[in-house]
């Protein structure tokens, strides 16, 4: 497994990253949740808290103040106990929403919205006492018991540092009025809440790190997986190879299967080749129907002979059409002239027009 580690060199591929995307495999700092949470619960006490224990104070107050008209049957208490559910819940339930909305924003935000039926398909493998225990001893276990110390140590040594100093007066509490204890409580929650959201903050932002650092070392790929993935990709290139000569034989074979219908070659003498179509009552200009060098040059040539298609040399000509034309082109106004010369002789050769 460690030398499996140490051949993993190459970051990996975006095709590597998205498919561990549809399997649920993303960088997620768990520490970010917690955070938001708390955030979100210190953002509660301060704004929400006054008017939420307010809120259960009232409802409270029946079983205080009007004990003695709480009805003991079974039916009432039932209506009683069900009233004062939906009573808590419309008073908790904008901290629940909020608390909510802030884990489901705290994993959207750290890899955007993630859908993978195969995380949540379930696995025999996961019920296996041999996976429990290697989850259980593993190093990543082992990291986030560490980190959990670590945190846990850091927020209370933070709370407690805070906390000593706002409770010099705790001998003086019972004397305080409810009201006045309940406003004391109320700030030295916040202070408190405020120095673990700030502590929290630091230890989530280190997490995220740590957590995006050991995602892309886990992704990483060996030399051999980029390359077996780039032939996957693109196509194995001995395969691409071999499709590239197949192409390009059938277009030679095409391009030699149409020099017996051509009306004159025009060659360098030994280099250049090229073919050329004219109908004159079809077509407006000649058209080049087949052209080579050195080798299919000479298969041209051959071709043409074997056909009984005029061979006419004329280096310059031979070269710029080759170079100027690509196949099934018409020629360009500028070679009218030298091209209609050749054609004209050939035409004379072949008794189609009165000679010179």
């Amino acid at each position: 497994m460690a030398e499996d580690d140490a051949s993993k060199t190459e970051d990996p591929t975006a095709k590597k990253l998205q498919k561990g995307r549809e399997e649920g495999n993303v960088a997620m700092s768990m520490e970010i949740k917690s955070w938001m949470i708390l955030m979100g619960s210190a953002f509660a006490v301060a704004v929400f808290a006054p008017w939420m224990m307010r809120g259960v104070s009232h409802v409270g107050s029946t079983f205080i103040f009007e004990a003695h008209a709480v009805p003991m049957d079974f039916p009432h208490l039932r209506l009683m106990f069900s009233d004062i559910f939906i009573r808590l819940g419309i008073i908790l339930g904008p901290l629940m929403a909020l608390l909510v909305f802030l884990a489901i924003f705290a994993s959207v935000g750290q890899s955007g919205f993630v859908y993978s039926p195969k995380k949540m398909k379930p696995k025999l493998s996961k019920f296996s006492p041999k996976s429990g225990i290697k989850k259980i001893i593993s190093v990543k276990s082992f990291i986030g018991f560490v980190k959990g110390i670590f945190k846990l140590t850091i927020v209370t040594a933070v709370a407690f540092g805070l906390a000593v100093p706002l409770l010099k007066d705790l001998e003086l509490i019972p004397g305080f009025e409810l009201v006045d204890t309940l406003d004391r409580m109320h700030d030295v929650a916040m202070v408190l809440l405020s120095a673990t959201v700030a502590v929290m903050a630091a230890i989530a932002a280190l997490d995220f790190m740590y957590q995006r650092y050991a995602f892309i070392k886990q992704m990483k790929m060996t030399k051999q997986e980029v390359k077996d993935e780039h032939k996957q990709s693109e196509g194995d290139p001995i395969v691409k190879s071999r499709i590239r000569r197949l192409r390009h034989e059938r277009a030679m074979q095409r391009m030699m299967a149409a020099v017996p219908r051509a009306d004159v070659v025009i060659t360098n003498p030994t280099h250049y080749a090229v073919a050329l179509e004219y109908k004159m009552e079809t077509m407006p200009s000649p058209r080049l129907i087949a052209k080579g060098i050195d080798e299919v040059a000479h298969r041209i040539r051959d071709v043409a002979e074997e056909n009984d298609v005029p061979v006419v040399e004329n280096p310059p000509l031979a070269r710029a059409l080759y170079s100027a034309v690509e196949l099934d082109e018409e020629i360009p106004a500028e070679h009218y002239k030298a091209v209609a010369e050749v054609i004209g002789y050939v035409m004379r050769l072949k008794g189609q027009l009165p000679p010179q």
